[in-house]
């Protein structure tokens, strides 16, 4: 079988690990390289993960097409490029020509899967209750982050294009989103952290629109900033729930979302400059870094016992087989 898609928020949520370094390397005037150095091992992450996806792929009959209709599944691919576009713009920081290159071609590579699954979903096929959080990538979260990647990049009329775009689909996904969780049975154990992905939209919305407006924080970044904080409150009262799940790899859509509102509470950190503003911004960077360095000991750890198990399956039925 192919590698399940959720294994492509592995680089998504490094990146986002790197995005909150650099923030707050920036706001805290620490050395450039440490933050770099975060971006480093989401490339390295997200290259390594590529290419077990293609690996894997050409040891299976499963063709792709399989996952990328699949319900459950198919949104989730739009992780990779999305975690693409913000390589490109920590790249474009130090050469700015290649970053530009791979944040273009990950826009373009994230339009074209946007529009596909848009126009699959529009067949009339698709069962209410297969809406789940991921359902926010291919284009809301696509086009907010695309904005952010592009204002980097300075191709301000392509970020201005894309922040529609997403704000847009962020408005119609969330509808269909709610209708879901309210009129339908409860998300099985595996996508209920999904869920924490809907405060991923608002907080990427804000950090895109204040790269857009030149670093000045206007009405609509105050306004995109409430609705991420009535965002957050929401997981609070699902933390409880969040608790009762056994680990899984799916554990990694938690990272991304948690990323983006601890880069956006920086941001804030560093606007206001309230009493103690720096040593609130190391917790917050603190927290971050050990929920993402947790969730990946903790997948190292399932790897590990996995790749055992199916080992001692094999010799088992072998010796079955012999004997």
């Amino acid at each position: 079988m192919r590698v399940p898609l959720n294994t492509l928020a592995i680089p998504l949520g490094l990146a986002g690990l790197a995005q909150v370094w650099s923030v707050a390397v920036s706001a805290l005037g620490a050395p450039f390289w440490l933050g770099q150095a975060f971006w480093l091992v989401a490339a390295i992450a997200w290259v390594w993960t590529l290419a077990v996806h293609v690996h894997r792929g050409t040891r299976t009959s499963q063709r792709l097409s399989h996952q990328l209709t699949n319900f459950a599944q198919g949104p989730l691919a739009a992780l990779l490029p999305i975690a693409a576009m913000l390589i490109g713009a920590s790249l474009h920081r130090t050469i700015p020509l290649a970053g530009t290159v791979v944040t273009l071609i990950s826009m373009a590579a994230a339009a074209a899967f946007a529009a596909w699954i848009l126009g699959f979903w529009m067949r009339g096929q698709l069962p209410l209750e297969s809406v789940h959080g991921g359902y926010f990538l291919p284009i809301s979260a696509a086009g907010l982050v695309g904005a952010f990647a592009a204002a980097e990049a300075g191709l301000d009329w392509l970020a201005v294009g894309s922040f529609a775009v997403g704000i847009f689909f962020w408005l119609v996904i969330s509808v269909f989103f709610f209708l879901r969780l309210a009129l339908r049975p409860t998300l099985p154990a595996a996508l209920v952290p999904t869920l924490a992905i809907m405060i991923a939209p608002p907080a990427v919305a804000s950090a895109a629109w204040l790269t857009i407006s030149g670093g000045r924080p206007d009405h609509l970044f105050e306004g995109l900033t409430a609705m991420t904080v009535l965002m957050a409150l929401i997981q609070v009262t699902l933390l409880r729930r969040y608790r009762a799940l056994p680990f899984s790899l799916g554990f990694w859509s938690f990272t991304f979302p948690v990323a983006s509102v601890a880069a956006l509470a920086i941001t804030w950190l560093r606007l206001l400059q309230p009493p103690a503003w720096q040593a609130v911004t190391l917790g917050v960077l603190a927290a971050v870094t050990l929920l993402v360095v947790s969730i990946a000991a903790k997948s190292i750890l399932l790897l590990v016992a996995t790749t055992r198990a199916r080992r001692r399956q094999w010799s088992a039925a072998q010796k079955q087989a012999i004997g």
